[in-house]
């Protein structure tokens, strides 16, 4: 029974705790000695570090020394901002750049000691108690730093750990604490702790928005009840108040809570049924008002207010990404050959094929990304050490002994600092990792080019570093049938590579793991090649017994032609194909023929069946001398496991590789649909049936999208966004919104996109929000992908009416809007280009998914 009497006694029910919270620490009231204390101290305070030590050393600032080269070692001031969220350093000499900065939120790990390529080689010099490395997501370069003392160094190792964990931790409704906080510090040019209208006008351009001075200037009014022309303390809690307002989900609120403007847990739990949200019962609805009301004395009462309710919306229950996806869900223990494994080409690059650096840091960063397949160059090195690099190109050098190493040490676990807070599993999904890797097997990919003396040194090093980690022999409980299971290798590394005695080609010499690569590769790569002294070259083929011998359940065999049925099993061989010929295999198939009626449907899939019972590695082609990728959906259509990648390229490529192993707990082995684990299977992704899903995604606001052009404060966004669909050939499509003029901050579309699926348990969808650009092509803004199966489904009653603040906002009816069937109002967490979670910015939407 609902609490009138706490109802009645309620004050300014419209307004929002949860934005009473936020901007709570906004204010900026003067200190005893009438001195405006800075804003930051508040930050630090939300993350409770303000009587931190080792935070507090920071802030003050450290002379750090940072290392490049042997001869390139520079002092630099280095000290925490004091939003707690960027590290400030100023260069050493006048001449250059005064100032330069990095984010917390994107470092990917902070180590201590001698555990970088760069201390390695340049920091021997120093003890390793004073060195750490700061390792960044995307491209930017490895931060190597010695400290003048121990207790300094581990002071910022330590003080940087709190903070990324405190980010980790943060709930959405933290992250716009900070987010706004930020801003509202920048835009107060005086540090007065007063907004005068001009430096309002300047917060507005610096969160993405554009808004009509007249309109700016009635609502500023309306907050300036001092009537100074200055907004402060609890004016401009009352700003930021309105500016944070959701109309959408205010009105959405009302429709459920009725004229009291509060949920009990009842009507909370009518509207998780409408949701269609799992396990939906009156102890779920009771708990969820535990967890997400901010309000007390609603809690006490069981009752939802509307702060309560956003912050439910904008938690990983809320979210699109089904959160029960993000631990390891999956059966983990059928053969390796009935999973998509998550796989890296060329790992040691950090750039091009032809002159880009090799450096172990490359596998440390393949492995935080979830990669359990790895490849490593061998070539013949000086002093009998054997190398890793792309051979014949100016690319640099690593010791293959390196590279193991690199593998003993981090394909497993990150060694921790110290204890820290964990973050939730869904925000796990998302976020760097730290700790624990994945436990299921890494695969090392073997390109041999060297003599029989080098690769018995290669074996030795394998079975010395990794020990007891390395398979050696065939398991004793495995079925010599198939492969063994993920589950069984726990821990373990595999080599795939070339074997003796039986593994030979159909004309009977031994086998290349890339056997066509020379043929497509480069005109740049190719002339290289030719121009090697053949003397130079070790005898092509050869194989020692001592590296044949840890070649157990991968190996390397050439792929050249398919032969319609099963066929014998032969699960230990592994086919490497090139892009190129992997297609060729596919259309062979009949995997992409034009008039699939004129094939014979024995053969129309026999790359499938093909896949169902044995490993297939595809990778890109030579040409590909930047390292670009190709598009992986087309060969996870045919079931192939090991799909690489060159993961030090950004773009869609890599944005399918990073949303088709976001789930799972992103261990990266994701189960295969059934239809592509059977060894007698029909299914055949040039003619997967007639449709039999229809999604429908409603696109209806954005909130707080990033600005692209920090340095241009008039630089807005145009965003729209766009869906995309990535499955078969005839799932694949896409369909975008039109644009909002000059609105990064919380545009709105209210708009409608529908797709036809074939075979949904295949796609993946993409969400993406781009800067429109009449004149050029538009700009990425942000993305997120994933499965379509682990999308979280509506319900199947009758569905909402999309809320009228859209339909007057964007002129659309309630016939164009109003939906029929499932329904699920759901946030997307948006990312980087690098894959950075770009918090707060979030995609709100519908989304309506029907089976026939």
């Amino acid at each position: 029974m609902l609490c009138d009497c706490w109802r009645r006694d309620r004050h300014r029910p419209e307004e929002s705790v949860a934005l009473d919270r936020v901007v709570e620490s906004l204010a900026l009231p003067p200190s005893r000695d009438g001195v405006a204390p800075r804003p930051a101290s508040r930050a630090l305070k939300k993350m409770g570090l303000t009587e931190d030590k080792d935070v507090l050393a920071m802030l003050r600032g450290s002379r750090l020394c940072e290392i490049r080269s042997r001869t390139w070692q520079k002092e630099r001031l280095y000290r925490l901002q004091e939003d707690g969220l960027s590290v400030w350093f100023q260069r050493r000499f006048p001449h250059a750049p005064s100032r330069h900065s990095f984010l917390v939120q994107h470092i990917e790990s902070i180590r201590q000691g001698h555990q970088s390529e760069g201390l390695q080689r340049f920091g021997t010099a120093f003890p390793p108690a004073r060195c750490l490395t700061i390792t960044f997501r995307g491209h930017r370069k490895n931060l190597d730093l010695v400290a003048h003392s121990v207790e300094e160094a581990q002071c910022w190792v330590r003080g940087l750990e709190k903070l990324r964990a405190r980010l980790k931790a943060m709930s959405q409704r933290e992250h716009l604490d900070h987010w706004i906080h930020s801003y509202l510090h920048r835009a107060d040019s005086n540090q007065d702790s007063k907004m005068s209208f001009k430096e309002i006008k300047g917060l507005l351009r610096m969160v993405n928005v554009d808004m009509d001075d007249m309109y700016a200037y009635r609502l500023f009014k309306e907050c300036d009840r001092s009537n100074d022309e200055r907004l402060e303390g609890p004016e401009i809690e009352e700003f930021v108040r309105q500016l944070l307002k959701r109309p959408e989900l205010e009105e959405l609120f009302h429709q459920f809570s009725g004229e009291d403007l509060v949920l009990s847990a009842p009507e909370l739990l009518e509207f998780l049924e409408v949701q269609g949200e799992a396990g939906a019962t009156l102890a779920h609805a009771q708990q969820l008002i535990q967890t997400y009301e901010l309000h007390e004395t609603a809690k006490s009462h069981e009752l939802m207010t509307l702060d309560g309710f956003m912050m439910y919306l904008l938690s990983p229950e809320g979210a699109a990404l089904d959160h029960t996806h993000a631990t390891v869900f999956q059966d983990m223990g059928q053969p390796l050959s009935h999973y998509f494994i998550s796989s890296s080409h060329n790992t040691y690059l950090t750039d091009s094929q032809i002159g880009g650096l090799s450096s172990t840091e490359a596998y440390i960063r393949a492995f935080t990304q979830g990669c359990r397949c790895v490849e490593l160059d061998c070539w013949e090195g000086p002093g009998g050490e054997p190398v890793v690099y792309h051979g014949h190109t100016l690319t640099s050098k690593i010791l293959f002994r390196d590279v193991v190493q690199v593998v003993h040490d981090h394909a497993f676990m990150v060694s921790p600092t110290h204890t820290q807070p964990q973050p939730s599993a869904f925000w796990m999904a998302l976020l760097p990792r730290a700790g624990k890797l994945s436990p299921y097997p890494v695969i090392l990919s073997l390109e041999n080019h060297c003599g029989l003396q080098q690769q018995a040194v290669m074996a030795h090093h394998l079975r010395t570093i990794l020990g007891d980690m390395l398979v050696t022999e065939v398991l004793d409980t495995q079925n010599p049938k198939e492969l063994p299971s993920p589950e069984q290798l726990k821990g373990r590394v595999l080599v795939k590579g070339r074997k003796l005695p039986a593994m030979q080609g159909e004309d009977g010499r031994p086998l290349s793991d890339r056997e066509d690569e020379e043929e497509e590769d480069g005109e740049a790569i190719r002339a290289a090649r030719q121009r090697t002294l053949p003397e130079a070259r070790p005898q092509a083929g050869q194989v020692s017994p001592e590296l044949s011998a840890l070649v157990v359940y991968c190996c390397a065999t050439r792929l050249k032609t398919l032969h319609p049925g099963p066929g014998p099993a032969q699960p230990y061989q592994v086919g490497s194909l090139s892009e190129r010929r992997a297609r060729k295999l596919l259309w062979e198939a009949g995997g992409h023929w034009p008039i699939p009626a004129l094939l014979n449907s024995a053969t129309g899939n026999s790359f499938v069946r093909h896949n169902a019972r044995q490993l297939t590695r595809v990778y890109p082609l030579g040409l590909r001398v930047n390292s670009t990728n190709y598009n992986p959906q087309e060969m996870w259509n045919a079931g192939c496991q090991l799909v690489a990648l060159n993961f030090q390229t950004p773009g869609y490529e890599m944005d399918l590789n990073a949303g088709r192993f976001l789930v799972n707990g992103r261990c990266g082995y994701i189960l295969k649909p059934s239809c592509l684990r059977q060894p007698d299977t029909m299914f055949d992704p040039r003619c997967p049936g007639p449709p039999s899903t229809t999604l429908t995604v409603q696109v209806l606001t954005a909130q707080q999208l990033p600005k692209l052009n920090a340095e241009k404060p008039s630089s807005i966004v145009d965003p729209l966004v766009r869906v995309e669909i990535h499955g078969v050939p005839a799932d694949c499509a896409r369909k975008e919104t039109s644009y909002v003029l000059n609105n990064g901050f919380n545009p709105h579309w209210g708009q409608t996109l529908q797709f036809q699926l074939r075979a949904p348990d295949l796609a993946l969808v993409r969400f993406v929000v781009e800067d429109y650009d009449m004149a050029s092509p538009n700009d990425f803004v942000g993305q997120f992908t994933l499965p379509f199966s682990s999308l979280k489904q509506g319900g199947q009653v009758g569905g909402l009416p999309i809320p009228s603040c859209l339909l007057a906002r964007t002129g659309a009816t309630t016939e164009d809007l109003t939906l029929v069937g499932p329904t699920g109002y759901r946030h997307i967490h948006l990312l980087s280009k690098d894959g950075a979670p770009l918090s707060p910015a979030t995609l709100f939407v519908h989304i309506c998914i029907q089976h026939s």
